[in-house]
């Protein structure tokens, strides 16, 4: 199974749709497939008028452990299709939510890390579980975050704590999270989906167009908003796939990368 994003809407909270996230066995590990599905589904939410909140968790406890790596050595090699990979589906999708309209709540509980990490960075109000995880530790994988996803997370979760996570490969605990402004709230798990609930229920009571207004004029006007730190990161970069490919993807076929990713397949230590 390669993972599955569901959406529904619960007729008892008139206007809120869920977004789940579900990968049983992996923590609910972002696949190809998902990713594909996380775009489609929130261009579908963005043209739903009757939306007025949408809620993104995931399934079974946890968040997202990052990336499913089962698939990596079909295609991450290959400069082309690694190129293809981040700078077509997996930005496909954040950017969706990055242009939706709609108020989005991330429920966080377990691990949020690497690509759920950049899922939640999409995110308008992230309310966690004391005990989540947070981090990107690809460095043990042997490769760097894609351009767009590095200047997405480093806007989000600060400079210094986005350093820590790629070079460092560290792992932060919800209230260093809270502390750097990344989570608008931490609690006890136990209260956890009862907040997120009454958080939704509330936006959904406000008025949508003003909440979709100001949506936009964030995204728009805001200096620091997390589309304009990618396109500022990336605008030296031609967007034609084969100069991608040639620049910020070349290290596709390098020793570190296949020795970090047959090391994590192999349950092994990487020699770099």
């Amino acid at each position: 199974m390669a993972g599955q994003i569901h959406l529904s809407a619960d007729p008892e909270q008139g206007g809120v749709a869920f977004v789940t996230l579900v990968h049983e066995g992996k923590f609910n590990a972002m696949s190809r497939a998902m990713w594909l599905q996380l775009k489609t589904i929130f261009e579908t939410i963005q043209a739903d008028p009757n939306l007025r909140c949408v809620v993104l968790r995931g399934q079974g406890g946890h968040f997202c452990a990052g990336g499913d790596i089962s698939e990596y050595p079909g295609f991450r090699f290959d400069a082309a299709q690694l190129a293809h990979f981040h700078e077509n589906e997996v930005w496909g999708g954040l950017n969706a939510m990055l242009q939706c309209d709609v108020p989005i709540v991330a429920h966080i509980e377990g691990n949020c890390m690497g690509a759920g990490l950049e899922i939640a960075s999409c995110c308008d109000l992230r309310l966690a579980a004391t005990d989540a995880k947070f981090g990107a530790p690809i460095a043990r994988l042997g490769f760097p975050m894609a351009p767009k996803e590095a200047a997405l997370v480093a806007s989000a979760v600060g400079s210094t704590t986005a350093r820590a996570m790629l070079l460092a490969a560290d792992v932060f605990d919800a209230a260093h999270m809270c502390s750097q402004g990344f989570l608008t709230r931490q609690m006890q798990l136990g209260d956890l989906a009862t907040h997120v609930q009454l958080v939704a229920q509330r936006i959904a009571t406000l008025a949508p167009q003003a909440a979709r207004m100001n949506k936009q004029t964030l995204r728009q006007n805001m200096p620091q908003a997390p589309v304009e730190i990618a396109q500022e990161a990336i605008k030296n970069v031609a967007i034609d796939s084969d100069a991608v490919a040639a620049s910020a993807y070349a290290y596709a076929n390098s020793a570190e990368h296949r020795e970090g990713i047959s090391a994590f397949l192999e349950k092994r230590s990487p020699h770099f």
